[in-house]
């Protein structure tokens, strides 16, 4: 089975080599660019897995997660942020927000590949 991955990425490169790496792993991977709908989109699409930024135009990341987590429905989606900024109180507040995993810009596309496998469960 495929498991669908929908990105949340306002990086258009970074969104672009992401669904280049998970695409050719076999999942189908939709993509938002900023975080307005987002919690939306998960309820309708029903993923198996969000990739989500944690600055985005709009919403944040954390409010995106909050907004996942708040609804029956979307509330186990695994979530994995991700971000540049890697301090302490950034992977903190993820936490507290309920992200799954928490993975810091740069990483490689192993890493990207085995957190994917790990939560989706494959």
């Amino acid at each position: 089975m495929t498991s669908h991955v929908l990105l949340i990425e306002d990086e258009p490169n970074i969104a672009e080599a992401i669904r280049f790496l998970l695409s050719r792993e076999g999942c189908r991977v939709s993509t938002l660019h900023d975080g307005i709908g987002a919690a939306e989109a998960v309820r309708t699409e029903r993923p198996d897995l969000v990739i989500l930024d944690l600055m985005l135009p709009g919403c944040s990341g954390l409010d995106v997660v909050e907004a996942i987590r708040a609804h029956p429905e979307t509330g186990d989606t695994p979530v994995m942020m991700l971000t540049a900024k890697g301090q302490g109180r950034d992977r903190e507040a993820a936490e507290k927000a309920g992200v799954t995993l928490f993975m810091t810009k740069p990483f490689s596309n192993a890493e990207m590949l085995a957190s994917v496998r790990a939560l989706v469960g494959k």
